[in-house]
């Protein structure tokens, strides 16, 4: 049983400097050595699966015990349901071609004078997140490809978890000659140690917040380094009057249902009022059967008043992210209705239409200014794997280095690389 060190033994300035000689080193490494090392780590993790899964069956019944959501502990503390897609990402950003070192922008400013834009690794990255372990795994494996070194500080009710699983990461680093402090956790609650975190930027280059709107406000506001948030997802589909009926039911059963506590799962159902009388019903119908409860504005509830799954909408509703089964409903009159609701109450992560008027399409593609904006698809693919990215850092709404799914290439920054012959600038 892996227990948690006392506070005095957290030495965050020390874990600072092993971070930066870690990410020195790490930038050095050839891209073989880099994925012998996540392939070595996925084989760790399978090693070690009982004791670390034994773990955090432990740290679920203590969450149980103190009367957590049982939804909350199967889609943000069980690490057994995603254990095997946690192995499976490692080999599969080992395969994922590596961005350090790549040429792009090129140019020939003079006669003979050659310049070109470098990929490099970012340095430092400092972590911090509220449950779902596996988040540790995904960012030791994209910090790994792309030669950064990483800080982590996971939430406290899968401390333990998290310390069972950077102890195998670590191992296998050791194992294949590169540096297990590589990977470095803050093995303690005190949330004392975030806000030093924060103004490390001796040692840290960027700072990721994984969490809610509180971690997010107070990373932004305490930081002298630079943070780049996301994660918060008020995401919504609009049906319009067009689209196939039995697909838009199927999409949105998909993005309600299937892991409402994540942030790409859907809050904000809008539909057309052409077909709103005789869809809403059949999406309450399908819904509810998966015990999804619905908060409905008044011409939406109008559509199913007799439904007792069905609620009023009170006034912040389109402004709450669930995290839940639970779903607002809301007729709107038109395609504009439809983006203007967006616009108020989207967290700018993740929106889509179902339709199949290719012209309203693309007029939502380019007027919806999201993260990812979807046609006649699943909320759920804003994912680094689902994406085809491998693992994911996080998903950005921000505007500024990256937006959507953070994976290899969002995790370098570039440098100027000028060659000439003797030039000389008058």
């Amino acid at each position: 049983m892996i227990e948690a060190p006392p506070r005095e033994t957290v030495d965050l300035q020390q874990m600072g400097r092993q971070a930066k000689a870690a990410a020195v080193e790490l930038a050095q490494c050839s891209t073989t050595q880099k994925n012998e090392a996540l392939l070595a780590i996925a084989e760790s993790l399978d090693a070690g699966r009982a004791e670390i899964l034994a773990v955090n069956a432990e740290e679920m019944a203590a969450a149980r015990e103190a009367g957590t959501d049982e939804l909350y502990i199967r889609d943000r503390l069980n690490l057994e349901r995603r254990m095997d897609n946690v192995i499976a990402d490692l080999r599969q950003v080992a395969e994922l071609p590596d961005p350090v070192g790549e040429r792009f922008d090129a140019r020939e400013p003079r006669d003979g004078l050659r310049a070109w834009k470098q990929r490099t690794p970012l340095g430092v990255l400092g972590v911090i997140y509220e449950a779902r372990p596996q988040v540790t795994v995904d960012v030791a494996a994209l910090a790994l490809k792309t030669g950064n070194a990483v800080i982590l500080r996971g939430g406290r009710e899968v401390l333990r978890s998290n310390m069972a699983l950077v102890r195998a990461l670590s191992g296998a680093m050791q194992r294949v000659g590169l540096p297990a402090a590589a990977f470095q956790y803050i093995a303690s609650s005190d949330r004392a140690l975030v806000g030093e975190l924060l103004r490390m930027h001796r040692y840290v280059d960027m700072i990721i917040p994984r969490g809610g709107n509180g971690l997010h406000n107070f990373c932004r506001e305490n930081s002298t380094i630079p943070v780049i948030t996301g994660g918060i997802g008020i995401c919504h589909l609009y049906v319009e009057p067009g689209a196939d009926l039995d697909s838009a039911l199927q999409v949105i059963h998909n993005s309600k249902t299937v892991s409402p506590a994540v942030c790409n799962a859907l809050d904000t159902l809008l539909v057309h009022r052409d077909v709103a009388r005789a869809f809403l019903p059949r999406v309450v119908d399908c819904l509810g059967d998966a015990n999804v409860a619905f908060r409905a504005e008044p011409r939406a509830l109008a559509c199913v008043s007799a439904d007792e799954r069905v609620s009023p909408a009170g006034p912040e509703d389109f402004d709450t992210e669930w995290y839940a089964l639970t779903l607002g409903l809301k007729v709107v009159d038109s395609l504009d209705e439809a983006i203007a609701h967006i616009r108020a109450h989207s967290t700018q992560h993740s929106d889509g239409i179902l339709t199949r008027d290719m012209a309203s399409a693309e007029r939502f593609c380019n007027e919806v200014d999201s993260a990812a904006v979807y046609v006649n698809a699943s909320t759920r693919f804003t994912d680094g794997s689902a994406l085809g990215l491998g693992a994911e850092i996080a998903v950005s709404t921000q505007k500024l280095h990256a937006r959507g799914p953070m994976a290899l290439t969002e995790l370098t920054t570039y440098k100027w690389v000028v060659v000439g012959e003797g030039h000389v600038r008058l």
